[in-house]
């Protein structure tokens, strides 16, 4: 059993409002985009501004004040002006407002790092106006919220009020009732058609550890195949260790394709209200999307739990994936893989559970290896259209992502026995968030000279 641990959990519920609760619903997330919308449009006039008199000459010390881009600012700004922009403001909760203004803070923030090289990663844009066709949400921070006591199929929210639910919340309920979980926030959201409310919670788990702590497994991530693993687990995958591929959306874009063009049909002249049966069409175009989102969400976190409950330590490759979708041939493929999701699923629930997940640097070579821990030449070249290996060295002959699994798995052994005192570049990323050297010395050509070096990270 893993040491008890305080984590920030979501329990996401689908509400079924009343007609003057959804009215409430839709008018609180349109105040978070009027007040989000208000700020960034106080922020470009301020940025103008300040643009204009340097164009005049005037001096740095001399401008307009720069308006401040923090949540507490952008607050006390909106609480003195909006009286006047905003008399109606009183009709939803300060939460709304808050939490749009928060929402700007947040995008500014992000914008500003990655512009000084503070933030990694692809380049964040500065924040866009949002319409009305913007995702609709709003985030409650304080007020009453929660579960209620009669039931457990009815939630409560600040000025919108006890909003029943489609499904029992007593999960959420028992951890409430016992003491080991304590609601901090709530956001309601329009997806699909439908009303959620997700309750941020702070928990405090108690989950057991590995089944076995000391096996390790490589999972390489694929298109024909979702998933294949260095070796065979009996109810995940078949009996080559490969995880097949659902492919969600590729089953669903005949019925979508057919809702499109019935839309396209109905679509009414730019500048024309649209028709009841345009908006029914795309009530259901976003269903039928809404439900390959689930669909693939809850596979991804069936593999990932299963993973997750049986070994102590998983390996993935750090993929490029916003590189890989720029490729028009398969972006649609791979962006139904759901590979980031996967990733980021194994690398919690195996926190949770005591376990570790490395990550293989972007360049090892898992697929050029030989995974014979005898051989471990790299072939200069494997084209794609090459789907088993075969090493002329040792006459290994295997299936090239099964190869690739085996030399992921490899690579987490060769990071638990190698001495700290050299130095990788590898960093272990310890359950207390502290990172450390781990000092592992990943090499391929095990013996045969080829001596490279690639970097780990454990998380």
């Amino acid at each position: 059993m893993a040491e008890p641990e305080r984590v920030m959990q979501a329990y996401r519920y689908a509400l079924d409002p009343t007609p003057e609760q959804e009215i409430r619903l839709r008018s609180h997330c349109g105040a978070q985009r009027f007040a989000f919308n208000w700020g960034l449009a106080t922020v470009q006039a301020n940025l103008a501004q300040r643009a204009a008199e340097r164009s005049y000459g005037i001096a740095e010390p001399d401008l307009t004040p720069p308006t401040g881009w923090s949540a507490y600012e952008l607050r006390r700004r909106w609480n003195s002006v909006k009286e006047s922009i905003a008399p109606w403001w009183a009709e939803n909760s300060k939460e709304a407002y808050a939490s749009g203004l928060a929402n700007l803070a947040a995008g500014l923030s992000n914008w500003a790092d990655s512009r000084s090289g503070k933030r990694r990663g692809r380049a964040a844009r500065f924040p866009r106006f949002k319409s009305k066709k913007s995702a609709m949400s709003c985030r409650f921070t304080t007020g009453v919220m929660g579960l209620t006591a009669d039931d457990r199929r009815h939630v409560k929210l600040p000025r919108i009020g006890t909003v029943r639910t489609w499904e029992s919340t007593r999960k959420l309920a028992r951890r409430l009732t016992s003491g080991t979980a304590r609601v901090r926030s709530a956001t309601v959201a329009l997806r699909g058609g439908r009303w959620f409310v997700s309750f941020s919670v702070e928990v405090e788990r108690h989950d057991r550890g590995p089944r076995r702590p000391a096996a390790v497994v490589g999972v390489d991530l694929g298109v024909k195949h979702l998933a294949v693993l260095s070796e065979a687990v009996p109810g995940v995958t078949d009996t080559d260790g490969m995880v097949a591929n659902p492919k969600h959306l590729n089953r669903a874009r005949q019925r979508l394709r057919r809702l499109q063009r019935r839309a396209a049909r109905r679509r009414r002249p730019k500048g024309t209200e649209p028709s009841q049966r345009w908006l029914r069409t795309n009530r259901s175009i976003a269903r039928a999307h809404a439900r390959v989102v689930n669909a693939r969400g809850n596979g991804l976190h069936q593999l990932t739990a299963a993973l997750a409950d049986r070994f102590g330590t998983l390996v993935v490759e750090d993929l490029n994936i916003a590189g890989l979708l720029c490729n028009r041939r398969l972006s649609r493929a791979i962006a139904d893989t759901g590979w980031g999701e996967l990733r980021r699923q194994l690398e919690y629930k195996a926190r949770w559970r005591g376990g570790r997940v490395v990550v293989a640097d972007r360049w090892y070579p898992s697929s050029k290896t030989c995974s014979n821990p005898r051989c471990g030449v790299v072939k200069a070249k494997l084209r794609l259209d090459e789907r088993v290996f075969q090493c002329e060295h040792c006459g290994l002959s295997l299936d090239r992502d099964r190869n690739a699994a085996r030399n992921l798995a490899a690579l987490a052994r060769a990071v638990t026995t190698c001495p700290s005192s050299s130095s990788c570049g590898a960093t272990l990323n310890e359950p207390d968030g502290n990172p450390q050297k781990s000092g592992a010395v990943v090499g391929s050509g095990y013996g045969h000279g080829n001596t490279s070096m690639y970097g780990v990270n454990v998380v």
